[in-house]
């Protein structure tokens, strides 16, 4: 808040910031362990505090204490809350003030650090690098300007040139809602110096393009930082960054193509990609012990450090007694998860059946939605044919939804609604149950995905960025049901069609709905009567609760034209898990094609994403390649 007003000296501006809200950032040091390497890495946390430690409460009026405490509220405020939902003038004004009290806090410790070891600002970008991760520090571009001009006495240009080469970007979704864009009205209000900062790098951008597409007024439009009354975060992030990168292959592909086309092709060399990865340590090693005795027994414990040593288990692909041990460690994880479930729920399912797991956020484009309409459908068909031979089932779901998504919500409502009616149902005799495991988080996860045998990686085709979920699955053995998108491309790569199960449109194909139309949901409810006998109980009272959720659910389909192509989808998705249940059934086919999954998961380590990071965007080599690590003191034992 405040005002900044401006003053004119030995041929400089100065600015002067009054009448502001000072904020006190205090620091908590979380130290990040390396694996058996000496190094021990700080994670620092930031907290919110007010400047005046301790007042006088007697000292005071009244009206001067409620003035102080609701500073100390609305300080502490800042960050006491993990990402506030945006719907609210009120949630959207903290949200803003949380980026940018976690970026100023960081960069001016930074460059504090970094002056005190004598370090020259003029070759920052040679010493530091910052990632901006997605579009919420992005803040943090004008942030260092402003710090580099008012604090340090730098110009505009040789400022912004520092700041340029020192910042990168990784976009994390196209999803539109996910793209931030902030009213201007606001961070004025709020940042007035950061918004004439802002201002004036879009001022400049623009003019840069109007130099190279003089009277090309749409481009502009749609490239600037500032327009229709908002800012672009995103569109900042890339402009003030050296380097811009999506996280899968075909996610790098559709910014290039189409999100980000304009800004590629202004600045193709910018563009790359950099597949996520996850830790295998925490996913493998930490989450899934048996499975990793059972490794190391068979190829030794090199992979722990490099996890591209899990190939070597492709060469007891047709090891027998191998295998039969990969299925015992793969049922022990079952009835393990089995025993928890009945103690927390109170719900007995069977170690035997395949457990299908889809554990993420709640979200349209993750197709929760069309993974619980295909149980209600198998439901069903149990009942209307009572005698059907099924292998037995057991759907498990976890995630959570943002506070405000009505619609996600809803869909957690219809998958509790459908477990009541399957699981208190006694003529499923075990066949089908469907828990929703609440309070989803890393501990949760680690119990389900080694039980897992099939990994539901099931978003609308060019919605899912990259996924890291597909990824832990893969590691502990579990086979992917999905779509042709996010890493699931390169999931296909690693392991071969034969070894999981796809189905659905292509990437491509939604994307050319999206632009030219042609999709009638409604023609495929009359032309499949699977549709209407899985979505008309949703309208019709057939559920005790849930009439406006579920109505709800029933137009975004019908009305709203399934915008998330949950109906076109269908009956490849039946088809899908009709071809997975049979394979399911040749125990010696599944065991090597588990095997399959674990053998090839090392290229999705986050040990090596970061090595790509660190040898292509950021341009710093290993401790060990600088001679700060003394070979002789690091331990393996």
């Amino acid at each position: 808040g405040g005002r900044v007003w401006m003053e004119k000296r030995g041929g400089r501006l100065f600015f002067h910031h009054e009448g502001y809200e000072a904020v006190l950032a205090v620091p908590y040091y979380v130290p990040i362990v390396g694996y058996r390497n000496n190094i021990v890495n700080t994670l620092r946390l930031w907290s919110a505090e007010s400047i005046f430690k301790e007042f006088n409460i007697n000292a005071l009026s009244e009206r001067d204490y409620t003035r102080m405490m609701d500073y100390k509220r609305s300080t502490e405020a800042i960050s006491g809350f993990l990402y506030p939902a945006d719907s609210t003038l009120s949630g959207k004004i903290l949200r803003i003030k949380q980026q940018y009290f976690l970026v100023s806090a960081s960069l001016q410790d930074l460059i504090k650090r970094y002056k005190r070891t004598g370090g020259d600002l003029r070759r920052l970008p040679e010493k530091i690098a910052i990632h901006i991760n997605d579009t919420h520090p992005s803040l943090a571009i004008p942030e260092m300007m402003r710090i580099l001009m008012d604090e340090e006495g730098f110009g505009w240009e040789e400022a912004w040139n520092l700041t340029v080469q020192t910042f990168s970007y990784t976009n994390h979704t196209i999803l539109s809602e996910a793209l931030e864009k902030w009213p201007i009205d606001m961070i004025q209000k709020l940042l007035p110096r950061i918004y004439m900062i802002i201002h004036e790098i879009n001022e400049r951008f623009c003019q840069d393009l109007w130099q190279k597409h003089p009277g090309d007024w749409d481009r502009i439009h749609q490239m600037a930082i500032e327009a229709d009354g908002q800012v672009k975060m995103a569109h900042l992030a890339i402009v003030g960054s050296h380097s811009v990168n999506g996280v899968s292959e075909i996610h790098t592909d559709i910014l290039k193509e189409k999100v980000m086309n304009l800004f590629y092709q202004e600045t193709p060399q910018k563009f790359n990609n950099k597949t996520n990865g996850i830790s295998h340590r925490r996913w493998l090693l930490t989450a899934n012990p048996r499975l990793s005795r059972l490794i190391c027994e068979q190829i030794g414990g090199d992979w722990i450090e490099n996890p591209q040593g899990l190939n070597r288990l492709l060469d007891v692909l047709d090891n027998q007694p191998f295998l039969e041990d990969l299925q015992k460690v793969k049922r022990k994880n079952k009835e393990e998860l089995s025993r928890y479930i009945k103690g927390k729920y109170g719900i007995v399912i069977d170690p035997a059946s395949i457990f299908d797991a889809h554990i993420k956020r709640i979200h349209a484009y993750k197709r929760q939605l069309l993974n619980i309409l295909h149980v209600f459908y198998l439901y069903l068909r149990l009942k209307e044919e009572p005698n059907r031979e099924m292998v037995p089932h057991t759907f498990l779901f976890a995630g959570k939804a943002a506070p405000n998504y009505y619609y996600a919500k809803a869909v957690i409502k219809l998958i509790h609604s459908v477990a009541d009616l399957v699981n208190r149902d006694p003529t499923m005799k075990d066949r089908l149950k469907v828990i929703f495991l609440e309070n989803y988080g890393v501990t949760l996860a680690e119990r389900i995905i080694p039980a897992a045998d099939v990994s539901e990686q099931i978003s609308t085709a060019s919605q899912e960025a990259s996924g890291t979920g597909n990824m832990k699955f893969m590691m502990n053995g579990a086979i992917t049901i999905g779509t042709l998108d996010g890493a699931n491309v390169e999931i296909l790569e690693a392991v071969g069609e034969e070894n999981l199960f796809l189905f659905g449109l292509k990437a491509e194909e939604v994307l050319e709905y999206y632009a030219r139309g042609g999709y009638q949901a409604r023609e495929l409810y009359q032309k499949d009567e699977r549709i209407p006998m899985v979505l008309e109980p949703l309208i019709s009272g057939f559920f005790h609760s849930g009439y406006e959720e579920f109505h709800a659910i029933y137009h975004s389909l019908i009305t709203d034209n399934d915008p998330f192509f949950i109906l076109k989808d269908f009956d490849s998705y039946v088809s899908a898990h009709e071809r997975l249940e049979k394979a399911f059934v040749d125990r010696d086919r599944w065991n090597r094609m588990s095997l399959i999954q674990i053998a090839r998961s090392g290229r999705f380590s986050s040990d090596g994403t970061i090595q790509k990071y660190a040898d292509e965007i950021w341009e710093i080599g290993s401790l060990e390649e600088r001679g700060q690590i003394d070979q002789r003191t690091r331990s393996f034992s």
